[in-house]
C-alpha cells in the first residue's frame, strides 16, 4: 500500500515529516532518537497554519525520543505543548512505515533531527529515493540540526550530490564537541556536507540559523527548527 496525502480540496498544505527509528547512541549504552523541539516546533507551526501532516519512520510505530531532549533545560513552549498533547502522542505511536509513502499529493518533506538520523536515515534507500522524488517534482526539502545527514547520499537531476554547490548548514563540529559526542557519532555532519560539495556556513554555537537555497532549506541546530519551518511555509504560500 502506498500512502499519499489527503486531497488538497480539504487542506491547502500537505506536509510529510520523517522521523528516525534509531535509538542507540553508538556504543555508549545510552539512548538517542529524535529531538522533541525539532519535531514539535515545526509540527505545531504547520498545524496552526492549517496543514495536513503525515508522520513516517523507517520501522513505523513509535519513533524513539532522545531522552536529553526531554530534560528541563531543553523545554520550550512547543515541547510543553507536545507533552500535553494526547492526540499527537497517539499519532506518534502509530507512524506509518517510510517504505509505504510516496511523494504523490504532498507539498513538502521535513526531517527533524536528533542524533538518530546519523545512523539510519543517512543510508536508508527508501528515504534517499523519497527525497529524490520530491526534488525531481520541484517540492521543498527541509532538514534541521543532524537531519541534513539525510541529504548526503541523495542525487539531483544531474546525478550529482544534491548538496553539491548548494548553500547548506547543519549541526556544527563545535556543537558536537560541546555535547561531547565527537568520538561517538559515525561522522561529523559539518565535515561530510563539505565533502559532498556543499557550501557550508554556520553561526555561533546554538544560534538560530537557517539557510535556504531554492527549494532546499537547512537549519543548524534545535533552535533553528521553527525558523526553518517558517521558511517552508513562506515557500508553500507563494
Amino acid at each position: 500500500m502506498v500512502i499519499a496525502a489527503i486531497s488538497k480540496n480539504i487542506f491547502y498544505m500537505n506536509i510529510l515529516m520523517v522521523l528516525t527509528s534509531h535509538s542507540d547512541l553508538g556504543d555508549t549504552g545510552k539512548k538517542t532518537g529524535f529531538w522533541i523541539e525539532e519535531f514539535a516546533a515545526p509540527y505545531y507551526l504547520f498545524k496552526d497554519a492549517g496543514a495536513q501532516i503525515t508522520i513516517v519512520s523507517p520501522k513505523g510505530g513509535q519513533p524513539p525520543i532522545d531522552p536529553k531532549s526531554d530534560e528541563p533545560e531543553s523545554q520550550t513552549p512547543a515541547t510543553k505543548r507536545f507533552k500535553a498533547d494526547e492526540e499527537l502522542q497517539k499519532i506518534l505511536s502509530q507512524t506509518h512505515k517510510l517504505a509505504e509513502v510516496s511523494q504523490d499529493g504532498f507539498d513538502a518533506i521535513f526531517y527533524p533531527g536528533g542524533h538518530g538520523p546519523l545512523w539510519d536515515l543517512t543510508n536508508d534507500n527508501d528515504s534517499i529515493k523519497l527525497i529524490e522524488a520530491f526534488w525531481k517534482n520541484k517540492k521543498p526539502v527541509v532538514a534541521v540540526c543532524h537531519a541534513p545527514a539525510v541529504l548526503l547520499n541523495v542525487k539531483d537531476e544531474n546525478d550529482d550530490a544534491l548538496v553539491k554547490a548548494k548553500n547548506v548548514t547543519g549541526f556544527t563540529n563545535s556543537e558536537e564537541e560541546a555535547v561531547q559526542l565527537t568520538d561517538v557519532v559515525p561522522f561529523l555532519l559539518e565535515d561530510e556536507l563539505k565533502t559532498k560539495g556543499g557550501i557550508y556556513s554556520k553561526k555561533e554555537d546554538w544560534a538560530s540559523y537557517v539557510v535556504k537555497d531554492g527549494l532546499l532549506i537547512t537549519g543548524q541546530n534545535p533552535g533553528s527548527s521553527e525558523a526553518a519551518a517558517e521558511e517552508l511555509l513562506k515557500l508553500l504560500k507563494k
